[in-house]
């Protein structure tokens, strides 16, 4: 009986739910109907039953929406509860349309001198991705446009370090996810809306058990 227990328990998937900000960086974006940081943990509260209902364990980075937590602890938590993504909510603020997955293509530095994450986190968090990415986007057709599998690198704070802060800390799959661009009005009409934001946690939702089901398998190793 304990040893079926053990197994069972070991097979228990383990998602970190980052919902952005308030961090070193700020608050995030606003657009005219709703904040960034409303919208992500609007979106994180969303996906966290959808997840559970599936059977996966579900961490969040933080107990409340104002709560400030730096993006190296957002990192920790997930390395803390050996989950198998961490995976980062955010909206964009730029020229485009629809959502974006950025994963880490190669080691950065923080400014610390902390350097990673390590080749075997960025060939897990690349193959997350392009797990992830279609499903999501599938989803998400006649609600939200495709604004492209992304690296770390065509970030700001990536192209600087050469991997977002929260990837070089991380010691598990990251990826992370601008859900829409706020300051396009027809991406933040969907985001601002219950229904917008229960589509796209439905494609979150998706995208993810795509990503646990290669978890053991080659496309995660």
């Amino acid at each position: 009986m304990w040893p079926l227990l053990a197994a069972i328990a070991l097979s228990t998937p383990t998602v970190c739910i980052d919902p952005g900000h308030p961090s070193e960086v700020g608050l995030g974006t606003k657009g005219k109907l709703i904040t960034e940081l409303d919208a992500v943990w609007l979106v994180a509260l969303e996906l966290k039953p959808l997840l559970e209902a599936k059977g996966v364990q579900v961490v969040l980075t933080k107990a409340t929406k104002d709560e400030f937590v730096a993006n190296r602890r957002r990192a920790e938590i997930a390395n803390a509860s050996k989950a198998d993504l961490l995976l980062r909510l955010h909206c964009d603020a730029a020229s485009g349309s629809g959502l974006a997955t950025y994963y880490p293509s190669e080691a950065g530095t923080a400014k610390d001198g902390k350097k990673g994450p390590s080749e075997l986190v960025l060939a897990r968090s690349a193959a997350a991705a392009k797990a992830f990415h279609p499903v999501v986007i599938e989803r998400l057709k006649g609600t939200l446009p495709d604004y492209g599998l992304k690296t770390d690198k065509q970030t700001l704070i990536g192209s600087q370090q050469g991997a977002l802060t929260g990837s070089i800390y991380s010691e598990v799959p990251v990826l992370l996810v601008e859900l829409c661009v706020l300051t396009n009005p027809k991406d933040e009409a969907v985001i601002a809306s219950d229904l917008g934001r229960r589509k796209i946690a439905e494609a979150l939702a998706a995208g993810t058990m795509a990503v646990l089901g290669k978890r053991g398998g080659k496309g995660l190793e």
